[in-house]
């Protein structure tokens, strides 16, 4: 049976952009909570506990008093998911969602992050947004947004790696990357892995890793499954602990996905998130 047509007007997609960031700003997901709160359980160190337990209460008070949850609230990521049967009337797609990055952050007093790279300009209202575009089967269109701390993004990596490396040159990235973040991604971190394709697909791979709910194992691949769990513990070994002041809980979850690659290369890219794991979904 065919799908009909149906039309979204422009102005719906910016309404729904403006409301996603400014929830995603001020409302920490029940999944990282609570992620959040076992932490709190499995730490040794008093000074971890404490900083857990503050970080806490930094996000209950952001959503009781609708408050950034962290000064820097991110350049905009932007997840859309786009029927082929949907027609965007009124206006152009990618217009309306900068336009609704652009209001949230002014409306929202939501600190502008982007610049031009070179001469350090600010843009003065968080645009442009990074939008990754997907077309797929039907007539529904998903909005993802994804505001992206600049912390744990400059501790992020990526390598084109021999195949010979193998499994075990991926964990050795991986426990490098986070050895080498320390205390500057704001620990406890979550970890998006992205394992082949091309430099760019293993880099897409790892940042929507993110997106899965914190500790959910991967839903079809045992191999990624196992792999997840042995880096969690391992890099839970580290003694970087929360806030990079020492102790047992350095990552919250380690989440990973994959794709063929060439027969010559073993592309892996490792995206570090930050305890403010922010990010909600909406379909229209």
């Amino acid at each position: 049976m065919t799908n009909l047509i149906r039309d979204i007007d422009a102005a719906t997609i910016t309404k729904a952009v403006y409301e996603l960031f400014i929830e995603a700003n001020t409302c920490l997901g029940d999944d990282v909570r609570a992620s959040l709160e076992q932490a709190l359980l499995k730490e040794a160190s008093a000074i971890g506990r404490g900083v857990l337990s503050q970080i806490l209460d930094n996000a209950r008070i952001a959503r009781q008093e609708a408050l950034p949850i962290c000064q820097d609230t991110g350049l905009a990521v932007v997840f859309v998911e786009l029927g082929q049967d949907v027609r965007i009337t009124g206006g152009d797609l990618r217009a309306a969602v900068e336009e609704g990055v652009r209001r949230a952050y002014e409306a929202g007093c939501l600190r502008k992050s982007v610049c031009d790279p070179l001469s350090r300009e600010n843009t003065q209202d968080n645009t442009p947004a990074v939008i990754h575009f997907n077309i797929i089967p039907g007539n529904s269109l998903a909005i993802t947004a994804m505001p992206k701390g600049g912390g744990s993004e400059n501790m992020s990596r990526a390598a084109m790696l021999t195949p010979s490396a193998g499994i075990e040159g991926i964990k050795k990235f991986v426990l490098d990357t986070v050895s080498l973040a320390g205390a500057n991604p704001c620990p406890p971190i979550i970890v998006g892995l992205g394992i082949g394709g091309s430099l760019e697909a293993a880099c897409l791979l790892a940042k929507k890793a993110l997106l899965r709910p914190v500790g959910t194992p991967h839903p079809t691949d045992q191999r990624l499954a196992g792999l997840e769990k042995e880096l969690e513990e391992a890099i839970n070994t580290l003694g970087i602990g929360p806030g990079g002041l020492g102790g047992q809980v350095t990552a919250l979850a380690v989440h990973a996905d994959m794709m063929p690659c060439h027969i010559a290369s073993l592309p892996v890219a490792v995206n570090i998130q930050c305890h403010v794991a922010r990010h909600v979904r909406k379909i229209l």
